[in-house]
């Protein structure tokens, strides 16, 4: 159903120079509100998806069709994602405000010398895992890679750990096409997956797939984090707070109550049906609200899991060295408003 991987990094060393481009521009995106609040017009900024309208997206519309946007003086407007979509881009040059990214691909950028700044991660938990056939008995990924084949998009970061810790000589490793045709007719194929999209897929045409997470592998970078240049943090501090805490106040919404927002999704998104929709939701939900963001807030960050993600990225080759922290996460995302740390 997806490929994950946005191909965009070899072009990043443009950014910094179309970046100061667009700064040009900031006045006119910026029109249409202060950060003083009070009874001026709500401020327009935009939101660019990494994917289509689905349930990993659904706490931004919810923000937006019940109210958490405006409340918090802004007016957003939700750009819709696909294969190919430069989100990183778009966010860098200031196309757009906020964009979704995955944490490794905004480590891979800031090493690059893209100065994005992380400020809320949707997924404390990776979605990303690798399913196979229960009828194979597998256990783990370890026994998947043990024979068979598997589909893999070429370049994954979680794709290089796993053939680090395990070596794919003993399976047939091939692309992944971004549907589970292949494997519904093969029950000696296996492939990645977003838990919240493949296997409810596969499960709709009668396979019986067993899921297992690469998280539990111990590669578990943040996923679907919203970003944004440091430029709009420095210029509108107040404006970003406000988006940040409507997001939250958005996806505390969907968690209790995803109906409204997968209607909405549903009409933008008519390849998934209302039973995928609520499938989906539910599938995500303890991907996304964890012990941690019971104590922390949701969409809270540690700095100890970037530290970790961005060990990891180098020790597989994929940056030269890991960006310092305390360059790009800001106490303010650390943890909700009011929330203590544990």
């Amino acid at each position: 159903m997806r490929g994950r991987l946005v191909g965009l990094l070899g072009s990043l060393v443009l950014l910094v120079v179309a970046g100061a481009c667009s700064r040009s521009k900031e006045g006119a995106q910026q029109a249409g509100g202060s950060d003083a609040g009070g009874a001026q017009a709500a401020a327009r900024v935009k939101l660019a998806l990494n994917w289509v309208p689905e349930p990993e997206f659904g706490g931004f519309y919810a923000a937006r069709d019940q109210g958490a946007f405006k409340q918090h003086g802004l007016e957003v407007e939700i750009l819709g994602g696909g294969a190919g979509v430069p989100v990183l881009q778009m966010v860098a040059t200031g196309q757009v405000e906020f964009g979704i990214v995955g944490g490794d691909e905004l480590l891979t950028a800031r090493a690059r010398g893209v100065d994005l700044i992380p400020l809320f991660a949707v997924y404390q938990t990776s979605p990303q895992a690798i399913m196979a056939h229960a009828s194979r008995g597998a256990k783990n990924i370890q026994d998947v890679l043990s024979s068979g084949t598997i589909a893999l998009e070429p370049g994954l970061p979680y794709a290089a750990f796993l053939k680090k810790k395990y070596g794919f000589d003993k399976v047939k490793v091939v692309p992944y096409d971004g549907g589970v045709a292949q494997f519904v007719t093969n029950k000696d194929f296996a492939q990645q997956c977003f838990i919240t999209s493949e296997p409810i897929a596969a499960r709709k045409q009668g396979a019986e797939p067993v899921v297992f997470l690469v998280a539990d592998e111990g590669f578990n970078p943040y996923t679907a984090v919203v970003a944004t240049r440091r430029e709009l943090w420095k210029t509108q501090p107040e404006r970003v707070k406000r988006f940040v805490a409507a997001v939250r106040e958005g996806w505390r919404a969907y968690l209790d109550n995803p109906a409204p927002a997968n209607t909405v999704m549903a009409k933008l998104n008519t390849t998934l049906d209302a039973e995928t929709f609520a499938a989906a939701a539910q599938a995500q939900k303890p991907l996304i609200e964890t012990e941690e963001t019971r104590t922390r807030g949701l969409g809270s960050m540690s700095r100890e899991r970037w530290e970790t993600l961005g060990r990891q990225l180098v020790e597989l080759g994929l940056i030269e060295k890991a960006p310092v922290v305390d360059e790009f996460l800001l106490p303010e995302f650390t943890q909700a408003p009011g929330k203590t740390s544990p």
